[in-house]
């Protein structure tokens, strides 16, 4: 542990490794499907939410209609410092990550929050 109160150092180059670490052990036929979605790094979520490991914006693909056309593609965002903040060792970070950009990107197939929690993704 670091001698900053305990929280796991990782620089932000590591941590968006390890994000597309995650994206890359997602299987292919589930990525083929996703459309018009970026994923980012950020270092902290928005102060009302403190904890927020990850965020998932826009629109579903399960709610999308002939409407959806030249819309910004939608926006999964995955916090370091929660994460940081949570995690004991790297490998803790390394598995963390790995569930909050899985829980994201059902939020893209429209799985919901409950089910996600089910599955063991919450």
């Amino acid at each position: 542990m670091a001698e900053n109160g305990g929280v796991l150092e990782m620089t932000r180059e590591e941590f968006e490794e390890l994000v597309a670490e995650a994206l890359d052990r997602i299987p292919p036929e589930l990525t083929r499907l996703m459309d018009n979605v970026a994923v980012f790094v950020e270092d902290e979520p928005p102060a009302d939410d403190p904890e927020l490991l990850g965020l998932y914006e826009g629109t579903p693909l399960t709610d999308r209609g002939e409407w959806y056309a030249g819309v910004l593609p939608d926006r999964i965002t995955v916090y370091r410092g929660p994460t940081l903040r949570m995690c004991d060792t790297r490998e803790d970070v390394v598995a963390e990550t790995e569930v909050t950009v899985v829980h994201e990107i059902a939020h893209h197939f429209g799985i919901d929050d409950e089910r996600l929690h089910a599955l063991g993704y919450g």
